[in-house]
This record gives structure tokens, sequence and C-alpha cells, in this order.
């Protein structure tokens, strides 16, 4: 065989091409398990971390079903459909048009108190962000909050992840009575007192502003559900407020 011919040369490139392709086919299919488990595993570490349970990945696995009682499918009126809401597909869902979208709503139980959590989904500046927001059984205060990023700007938009952002988000209130207000991170820092935002990252206003918009966007199409549940709730909480004056007073006679 003649290795100085062109034939050769287009012979041997492509023999190497399909070697290499079936070898790189090969890994990932024998990989795909593993990948498949190891983002089953952070997105249970991070909706456990959105109610304040920080564990690794591993450890999520085993903890997810002790503080994760309920795994809800809503739809735009806000009622409850068939299905999990682990496995639905948020990027896919923001696509469709409201009425034909899945709501995912995961309820949690963390040392006796009720906690709802809700998967986000937006835009930043270079590619999508995402994350899951918890509320108290009020559904009104936020218990945790957790976000993450795709391709932001790294020490600007890339904050999103971090602590010092999400943190200020606890105990924040997403009702002005029962006027719906969402949170807002601003540019320049929240004023003292407001309960409806949180500082932006500077140098990364336009994923803060994504942040923004991520959360109204998705928190108001849970707002049939919370007006649906909320009459129970309020009951419930009026109660609970009784037991507590009733075991204070018992405490002082005793």
């Amino acid at each position: 065989m003649d290795v100085n011919k062109n034939s050769y040369t287009i012979g041997f490139a492509t023999i190497m091409v399909i070697i290499v392709a079936a070898l790189l086919s090969s890994a990932a299919i024998g990989l795909k398990p593993f990948q498949s488990k190891n983002i089953e595993q952070e997105k249970k570490q991070n909706i456990l971390k959105s109610v304040g349970v920080e564990v690794s990945r591993e450890q999520a696995e085993i903890d997810y079903s002790t503080y994760i009682k309920d795994e809800l499918v809503l739809n735009h009126l806000g009622e409850i459909q068939e299905g999990s809401a682990f496995n639905i597909d948020l990027s896919k869902e923001v696509r469709k048009d409201v009425k034909d979208q899945s709501f995912p709503l995961y309820v949690a139980d963390v040392e006796g108190e009720i906690r709802y959590i809700i998967p986000l989904r937006g835009k930043g500046l270079w590619g999508p962000i995402w994350g899951f927001i918890s509320l108290e059984k009020d559904l009104n205060t936020i218990s945790a909050a957790v976000f993450d990023h795709k391709a932001e700007t790294p020490g600007l938009g890339a904050e999103i992840n971090r602590d010092f952002f999400q943190d200020p988000f606890a105990g924040k209130t997403i009702f002005d009575g029962e006027e719906f207000k969402s949170i807002k991170v601003i540019k320049g820092g929240a004023k003292e007192g407001d309960k409806h935002g949180v500082d932006g990252i500077s140098g990364g206003t336009i994923t803060s502003d994504g942040v923004t918009d991520m959360i109204f966007e998705r928190l108001s199409k849970y707002l049939p559900y919370f007006n649906n549940v909320k009459p129970a709730i309020e009951v419930d909480l009026v109660f609970s407020a009784m037991d507590s004056v009733v075991t204070v007073n018992d405490s002082i006679i005793n």
C-alpha cells in the first residue's frame, strides 16, 4: 500500500474518525446512568438546601424522603393533577402556554414545620438561571432560597449561587397584605426594613434583574393554588396560636 497517496490519508482519517466516534459514543452511553444519578442527587441537594438542610449529594439521596413529604403537580388553576413534581422538566414547561404548563410543588416537613418549595426557571445575561425558593406555612414568608446558573460572568452574575446573595432572602415576604409583591433584587442595595427587596450584585445588574423576573414570573403562577389552600391554612394557624397560648398558660399555672 502506497502510504503517500491521498487515498491512503483519507481512508486512514475516515477509519480513525469512525473508531473515535464509536469510543465516544460507547463512553457516553456507559456514563449516562452515572450522569443522570448525579443530576438527580444534585437536584435533591438543592431542594433540601432551599429549606435550610445542607448536606452532600450522597447524603441528600438518603435524607430527601425524610424531609420531603409530598411532590405535587398543579395546573394553571391551582388544582392538583396526577404526576410527580420531581419528574417535571421546568426548562420545557416554561416554553408552553400557561394553560398547558404543569407546575411542580414540593411539601417539606422540617422539624415539624411545613415548607412549600417552588422550583424557579428564568434567563440571566448569558443563559438560563434556575433555583428553588421555599415558603413558610403562611405562604408568604420566605424560608430560604437557592439559585444557580449555566454561564453567568464569574465574579459578577455568577455570584447568585453564593450564600451572601441567597441568605438575605430568608425572612422576606412576597405579599403586602393581600397584594402580591414578590421579591425584587435591587441595584445599589435594598433599603433597611424593606420586606420585599434584597441587595443586588455589584456589576451583575442584568443577572440580578433576571432573578427578580424569574421569581415574580414563577411565584405568580402559584397564586391560584395559594388562594385555594389559604383559608384552611389560616384556620390551622389560628388553632396553632391558640394551642401555644394554652401551653403557655398551663406552664404559668404549674
